[in-house]
């Protein structure tokens, strides 16, 4: 019985991973140099985005951290759960869309990952107009700039250390920068 009631050592990682990806997901240049809305959606599509690319990492060396990324998982839907309530959604309505988020974050790894398979970035980009930048009108460029970003942040996160992740350190890359001079 109080199992259920102690932190494990995975929690405490779990919430620092977690952390990086929500503090990564909120650079204010996805949405004023990307396009990506400013609204609920498409910060939680920025979050999914983020979650993605460090499940993705992790899935690397599953053996060592399938427990750790079950547990960030389950963390990120706590929150979202938890924002949900914040907004004034009942029990009822919470339960129902945290399913439907959960759906949707299964259905962004699907088609990202076969957009990120294929040879060019055709799909990927059609994933994310789909996806991220669903209801609204993004350029081609700023479409472009954030399958680059993806493939980047693949790439960064690719070469940094297990021993790292496992100490609840991520590096996903820069933000993109904005293009005005300063």
């Amino acid at each position: 019985m109080f199992k259920m009631f102690k932190k494990s050592a995975n929690d405490e990682l779990a919430h620092k991973l977690y952390v990086e990806v929500v503090t990564q997901a909120r650079q204010p240049a996805f949405y004023t140099e990307l396009g990506v809305p400013d609204t609920p959606d498409g910060r939680f599509d920025m979050v999914l985005v983020h979650a993605y690319l460090l499940f993705r990492r992790m899935k690397d060396d599953h053996d060592q951290t399938n427990e750790l990324s079950q547990a960030v998982f389950d963390l990120m839907f706590a929150d979202m759960d938890q924002n949900l309530r914040e907004m004034g959604l009942g029990d009822i309505g919470v339960s129902h869309r945290i399913k439907g988020m959960i759906k949707a974050f299964y259905g962004r790894v699907t088609v990202y990952d076969e957009g990120v398979a294929e040879d060019g970035d055709s799909r990927l980009k059609e994933a994310l107009k789909r996806n991220l930048y669903r209801k609204s009108e993004p350029t081609d460029d700023q479409v472009s700039r954030m399958a680059r970003y993806i493939y980047e942040g693949i790439d960064t996160l690719s070469a940094q250390e297990n021993s790292e992740i496992l100490k609840g350190l991520v590096q996903f890359g820069p933000a993109p920068q904005t293009s005005k001079a300063t």
